[in-house]
Parts: C-alpha cells; sequence; structure tokens
C-alpha cells in the first residue's frame, strides 16, 4: 500500500508540472482528489486492515492528499500569475502612467431634501423622532380619529400583515381592545403604515407636552408605480402640541420651512380641506417653480402646486392619547419628500428615485 501512494504522488508531481490551462488544472483536481481518485478507493480498505495498522495507514493516505493539495495549489497560484502577465502585456498597460482618481460618491436626491428639511426644522427647535414601518391599527388609524368603516383601512389602500406575534407596545389605556378597529386581518391587525403619523401618537403616549417633533421616514400605500405613485414613498411630518398653540404658529413654521427649500420668492396659500386627525385643517400650495405661477403644464396651468396636508391637532386625538384638550393644542402637518425633491430637482418621474442607476444619481453632488 506504501508503494502504490508514492507511486500516485510521484504520477500527481510529474502532471502537475505539466498543467498548462485552469481547465487542466480542474481535471487533475478530480482525478487525484474527487470522490472515484485513486486516494479515496485506497481509503476503502482501512475496515480490512488490522487495527494496529489502520492509524499509520490514515495517516500516510492524509499526508499524500496534503501534498497533492499543495502541489495543486502552487500551480493555481502559478496560472493565475501568468494569466495577469499575459493581460497586461495583451492590453499594453503602461506601468509609468498615474492611477485613475477615485470617483467621490454622491448623496441620494431624497437624502438631500431630508437632510435639508432637518438643518430647518432643528434650527427652529424641533427635536427628531422615528418610529415603525411595521404598525397596528390603533396607532395608524384609531388614535388619529379614522373611524372603522374610513375607506383608508380597505386592503385596497393598505397592505396588512398576516401575523399573530405582538412586536409592539399595546395600546394606549384609554381605550379598550374592544374598541379598537378591527377592519384589517383581525382585531387591531398589524399593517405597513400608510403615514408617519403613527410617530405622533407614539411620542405623545411617552413624552408629556410641550413637544416639538418632526418625523421623516417611508410609507406605504397600495398605489401602482408610474410617473408620480409609489407603493412605497417617504413623508416628512411635524408635530407640536402646547399651551397656546394657534393657526397662525402653524402658518409661520411651513412659510419658514419653504422659504428655506425654495427661497424668499416662494409663496403660500392654505385651502380649507379635511383630515380625520385634524380640525381645522388646510391644504398648503406653492408657487410653481417652473413657471414663477404664470401657469404651466407643471401645475396644469393654475401656478399653484400642492405640498402639504395640515392643521390643528383635533382634541379627539388628544382624548384618545390622554392629553388635556382643554389645556393643550397642537398643530400637524405632512409632505411628500418624493414630491418635493421631484420639483425642486427637476425629476420627472418618480421611478428614477427607486431604480438605483448609478447615472442619475451621479448628477447630485454632496453638498458642502
Amino acid at each position: 500500500m506504501k508503494e502504490r501512494l508514492e507511486e500516485i504522488l510521484g504520477n500527481a508531481k510529474k502532471e502537475i508540472e505539466s498543467i498548462k490551462t485552469f481547465n487542466d488544472l480542474l481535471n487533475l483536481k478530480s482525478r487525484f482528489l474527487g470522490k472515484k481518485s485513486e486516494i479515496k478507493e485506497l481509503m476503502k480498505f482501512l475496515p480490512t486492515l488490522p487495527l494496529e495498522e489502520r492509524p499509520d495507514f490514515g495517516k500516510q493516505i492524509n499526508d499524500v492528499m496534503k501534498k497533492v493539495e499543495s502541489l495543486l495549489d502552487a500551480a493555481e497560484i502559478s496560472l493565475n500569475e501568468k494569466d495577469y502577465h499575459n493581460t497586461v502585456k495583451s492590453s499594453q498597460f503602461d506601468y509609468t502612467m498615474p492611477g485613475r482618481p477615485l470617483q467621490r460618491g454622491t448623496l441620494h436626491p431624497l437624502t438631500l431634501i431630508q437632510e435639508q428639511i432637518e438643518d430647518v426644522m432643528i434650527s427652529m427647535g424641533f427635536q427628531i423622532a422615528d418610529g415603525f414601518d411595521i404598525e397596528d391599527e390603533y396607532h395608524n388609524f384609531d388614535a388619529l380619529n379614522h373611524p372603522p368603516e374610513h375607506p383608508a383601512r380597505n386592503l385596497a389602500d393598505t397592505f396588512y400583515v398576516k401575523s399573530n406575534t405582538v412586536i409592539y407596545p399595546p395600546p394606549s389605556p384609554q381605550k379598550s381592545q374592544s374598541e379598537i378597529g378591527t377592519t384589517g386581518w383581525g382585531q387591531n391587525s398589524l399593517l405597513l403604515r400608510t403615514h408617519t403619523s403613527p410617530v405622533q401618537v407614539r411620542v405623545m403616549e411617552s413624552f408629556p407636552p410641550p413637544i416639538k417633533i418632526i418625523s421623516i421616514g417611508r410609507a406605504y400605500r397600495n398605489d401602482r408605480f408610474d410617473l408620480t405613485h409609489s407603493p412605497v414613498f417617504h413623508q416628512c411630518e411635524g408635530l407640536v402640541v402646547d399651551e397656546g398653540i394657534t393657526f397662525k404658529d402653524l402658518k409661520d413654521t411651513i412659510n419658514i420651512l419653504l422659504k428655506k427649500l425654495f427661497g424668499n420668492d416662494c409663496k403660500s396659500r392654505f385651502r380649507p380641506h379635511f383630515f380625520p386627525f385634524t380640525e381645522p385643517s388646510a391644504e398648503v400650495d406653492v408657487t410653481c417653480f417652473n413657471c414663477s405661477g404664470k401657469g404651466c403644464p407643471t401645475c396644469k396651468y393654475s401656478g399653484w402646486i400642492e405640498l402639504f396636508g395640515a392643521g390643528m391637532v383635533h382634541p379627539n386625538v388628544f382624548d384618545m392619547i390622554g392629553i388635556d384638550s382643554e389645556k393643550y393644542t397642537g398643530f400637524a402637518f405632512g409632505c411628500g419628500i418624493d414630491r418635493i425633491a421631484m420639483l425642486k430637482l427637476h425629476i420627472p418621474d418618480i421611478r428614477l428615485l427607486f431604480e438605483n442607476d448609478i447615472r442619475f444619481l451621479k448628477q447630485f453632488s454632496i453638498r458642502g
């Protein structure tokens, strides 16, 4: 047996020395180390040997296998070096040429807009709050004054999650389990949040007034992907709760943000609207960035573009959470980060924000 192992090792050395291609290397690996190799066949004789001879013979087989593996590894390194030198030679590589400069990275358009908004709001004394992408019906709908029959709860608009796992804090003690919405997959179902407003609810549950926060993050709705809609989008929401907060405070805050984002020439208008969680409510329009308010296809010749939903926090929301609505007032506002990015950076299709096309992303350089 020992003589046969030495013969196999000698044959392996000769044939490995003659290797010229990677295909030859693979064939020899299979021939000398594969499942059907002669070395593996010799291992089948181990059980037939006397017990005292088995360890020595097994060691001999392992030694030969390691030597063959080492020879094959050395041959592979040699082939790689030859391949590299052949490639350099064929491409006429000039070692004296300077290296290519590293390209500087860029921020995503949505990140640029998010950081600008955060900078403005922090300068006005706001704090940044974060929340969960997966929410429950209570924090996404009930605590925000959405009645059980509200159309936003339908499966056609909201992505529900089939799960019995409780992964979030329980609903506010002001409401019993029987009073929580049941229009999803079951009582207080989990869902992909349809807006970032649940963050406001959780902040008000956890901290007493005064509150002054913004929240920026992803939201999800059952929309088709087209030029202006996406089932995943990004929102920014602001919330202020304190004694003596008025609608004028809301208007001043939004107007400061708009002028910081779009310049001092940016004008806004507030139109009456309805949201379940604010009263009174308004939609906020800004002068069209494309035509400066003169009228164009972008603004449908109205001169205005809708950007914000806003209003005073509804007393029912305060009562649901346990904040004294007789003592405190507050305002909330929300806007789409994707839409602001499209308007400010002249991006014609929302899908470009999600396709990760380097040619598109390289157009937006790092600010500052």
